[in-house]
């Protein structure tokens, strides 16, 4: 069974009634982990394309910038998207029932915000709604703020190109600070930490793009420094 069918078996026990914190409870722990960060993903994605007002027809598109889905499993994908855009439940209910789902500090809740920024951008615009969203999202999940603009930088076009926000790091931080940092944040965007962490391989691609941009980032800051 694919990842997209049992996202859609979950999905449909809401559907059926059954209450979201006991579909999430269900997702804990591995193998399942994946299919809840996939439906939070989806979820919130799903919630976060009504924020600027126009849900379009290529929303499913929008999620191979964070997903691969085999063209068998396109029709599920769609089924899972619509099933979490219908949920009664509101987008905070959401994100507070995934955020109780880890442990603070935990990296998957900044891998999850990293998905929803890919899908937020997939239509090459940013609405200050979308902003709204996130931001709220972001202090939900605990995330701190120099993450969050972070990643707020290395996706939304026209963000001051900061490579020191990139690697949450305050300007002027010494080298050998900054390599200790970037030696961090590379270990921990190894697609095996990250699949460890409960991102389904479908995803992995997300952790490609976060290293090339940590490492232009630190290239960055060390050359000035040189």
């Amino acid at each position: 069974m694919s990842i997209w069918q049992r996202i859609t078996d979950a999905l449909a026990a809401l559907a059926a009634g059954e209450g979201l914190a006991a579909v999430f409870d269900r997702l804990r722990s591995p193998p399942e982990r994946s299919v809840a960060f996939t439906i939070a993903v989806i979820g919130l994605g799903a919630k976060m394309a009504k924020a600027d007002g126009q849900v379009t027809r290529g929303e499913v598109t929008a999620f191979r910038e964070v997903f691969h889905i085999p063209e068998t499993d396109e029709a599920a994908a769609a089924r899972v998207f619509n099933l979490a855009r219908q949920d009664v439940a509101g987008f905070e209910e959401y994100a507070a029932r995934i955020r109780a789902m880890f442990e603070p500090g935990d990296r998957t809740l900044c891998d999850l915000m990293e998905g929803l920024f890919f899908i937020a951008m997939a239509d090459g615009d940013y609405h200050p709604d979308e902003d709204a969203f996130l931001s709220r999202v972001g202090e939900i999940f605990e995330i701190d703020p120099r993450e969050f603009r972070g990643l707020r930088t290395r996706f939304v076009p026209g963000a001051e190109p900061d490579p020191w926000s990139v690697l949450g790091l305050d300007p002027g931080t010494s080298e050998p600070e900054v390599r200790r940092r970037w030696r961090q944040l590379v270990r921990e965007s190894h697609p095996d930490r990250v699949i460890a962490r409960g991102v389904p391989e479908e995803a992995v691609r997300m952790a490609e793009r976060r290293l090339i941009d940590i490492n232009r980032a630190y290239e960055e800051i060390s050359g000035r420094a040189a």
